[in-house]
């Protein structure tokens, strides 16, 4: 494709040097390019840590030959000048990957918490619907059960577009989507229409990031705000849902337990094999639910999905059933086969809001202790630290402190900073750093009745420690473990 041709929806353009009529056979967005590219166009990205015009020449002895510029270099290669790359990245994805997305259905699940399991719940939705679906998540990308590579929760634009492009290539019709607030910051998502989108909540995260939740909300919000969003559902039980609601400008439906919503459950029951309840349409009808997720924030997952589901004009009947065929979300208050006289359950909670939730759920149907192990992230938001080793502190009998993924910080300090918070409570607690043995200390504690949650990892399969990713799946360290033990 022509590289003018690329730039036709391209806003911002301030400026062109060099030959526009170029083919462009690549679009590259990674100045350390392992292999040679035939007519690449590469995208000089502005950073935190690195800014990628210092490598145009770099690029250029690659293949590259045309740059996308936030200012003017002395290169020969031709150069577009815009008011922001990473939004030009964005249309210009989506043009060379010929707009794949609007030959889809796309669906957008935001929100601090329940992103990944409400899009599982809607992708259920949509298939019991009779459609193919798609499915972009922190988990993993989906074609049906396919599952697709990928390394973030919201992919940037290339790998974004070239996902759709396949998927509409495989005859995909809708497309479940996470859409973070980091995603909407950086404007991977500039020129993607969403017919539905669901606002979950906001609790505390990423601040290492956005610095305040003022700031953390509004990106949120402004997904909303952009034209990108043709129809809302808001959490009403949400206090912040508010503040978006009274300035859409599109149609919306609003679904919650406590507050006056559109789509409000009743009569909700909760054990540890899942939840039911009535779904209630307000002034139509109602259905009856049984999942085999548990938690109430399982039932604030399935009251988004079925919102979104209902702006989509699907039948109720293709509701319950997708929102019924749900067994587990990949670790999310996963419980694994273990053969054990005590549960262990896998979940993703790295917030405080997320910990206190699976904490609170899982202690419902706990006979006997609730020991959990628990860490935090390195390189991130250093705040959260001491307010997630006071909830678990309070809230489990028994805690292991342990390793996360450290990254590039001293994981001893990580750990102090939660043992602040844990020490303003009673609770009894432990600190061993590595994580393996943190697991094997808590499956050697469990006894009949216990139950061991594993916080903070959920389904990843790798530990991050000093920028290396080591191999390190939970539900293969606790077989391993187990099978240890039993020896």
């Amino acid at each position: 494709m022509l590289l003018k041709e690329l730039l036709a929806e391209v806003p911002g353009i301030v400026g062109t040097r060099g030959n526009l009529d170029m083919e462009i056979g690549a679009l590259v967005t990674d100045s350390r390019i392992k292999e040679p590219v035939q007519n690449g166009l590469f995208f000089c990205i502005s950073g935190m840590r690195f800014d990628a015009h210092d490598y145009a020449d770099q690029v250029a002895q690659h293949g590259c030959t045309a740059l996308i510029v936030e200012r003017f270099l002395d290169s020969p290669l031709a150069q577009v000048k815009v008011e922001n790359v990473r939004s030009a990245m964005a249309h210009i994805a989506s043009a060379f990957y010929g707009h794949p997305s609007r030959s889809l259905r796309m669906v957008g699940v935001s929100g601090t918490k329940g992103k990944t399991t409400t899009s599982f719940l809607m992708k259920a939705i949509l298939e019991k619907a009779g459609m193919k679906t798609g499915l972009i998540g922190t988990t993993g990308n989906m074609i049906g059960t396919k599952h697709l590579p990928s390394s973030m929760t919201t992919p940037d634009p290339v790998d974004l577009h070239r996902t759709l492009r396949q998927m509409v290539d495989e005859g995909v019709e809708a497309v479940s989507m996470e859409v973070s607030a980091h995603a909407v910051d950086m404007h991977r998502l500039d020129g993607v229409v969403f017919e539905a989108a669901c606002y979950t909540n906001l609790s505390q995260d990423h601040l290492d990031y956005f610095g305040t939740m003022e700031r953390y909300f509004e990106a949120k919000k402004s997904f909303f705000m952009s034209g990108a969003v043709q129809n809302a559902a808001l959490n009403a039980d949400e206090e912040t849902s508010e503040s978006i609601r009274r300035d859409l400008r599109v149609p919306y439906l609003t679904f919650g337990i406590s507050a006056n919503a559109d789509v409000f459950a009743r009569d909700i029951e909760i054990t540890e094999n899942g939840v039911s309840f009535l779904i209630r349409l307000r002034g139509l009808e109602e259905m009856a639910i049984s999942m085999h997720l548990t938690g109430m924030f399982n039932v604030y997952n399935a009251l988004a999905a079925a919102s979104l589901a209902m702006i989509m004009g699907i039948d109720k009947e293709d509701i319950r059933a997708g929102l019924e065929s749900v067994r587990n979300v990949p670790g999310r208050v996963e419980v694994l086969d273990t053969h054990t006289p005590y549960k262990v359950i896998l979940d993703y909670a790295h917030s405080p809001d997320a910990l206190e939730n699976v904490l609170k759920t899982v202690r419902a149907f706990t006979r006997s202790r609730l020991i959990a192990l628990v860490g935090c992230g390195g390189d991130r938001d250093r705040g959260k630290r001491p307010i997630m080793g006071e909830i678990v502190g309070r809230m489990a009998d028994f805690t292991i402190l342990t390793s996360d993924n450290p990254r590039t910080e001293d994981p001893m300090l990580i750990l102090a900073a939660m043992e602040e918070g844990m020490k303003q409570t009673d609770g009894e607690y432990v600190v061993i750093e590595n994580r393996r043995e943190a697991i094997r200390r808590a499956l050697a504690m469990g006894r009949e009745g216990d139950v061991i949650i594993l916080a903070g990892k959920g389904n990843e399969t790798y530990q991050d420690i000093m920028g290396v990713k080591h191999p390190f799946d939970e539900k293969v360290v606790v077989q391993e473990l187990l099978e240890e033990m039993r020896a």
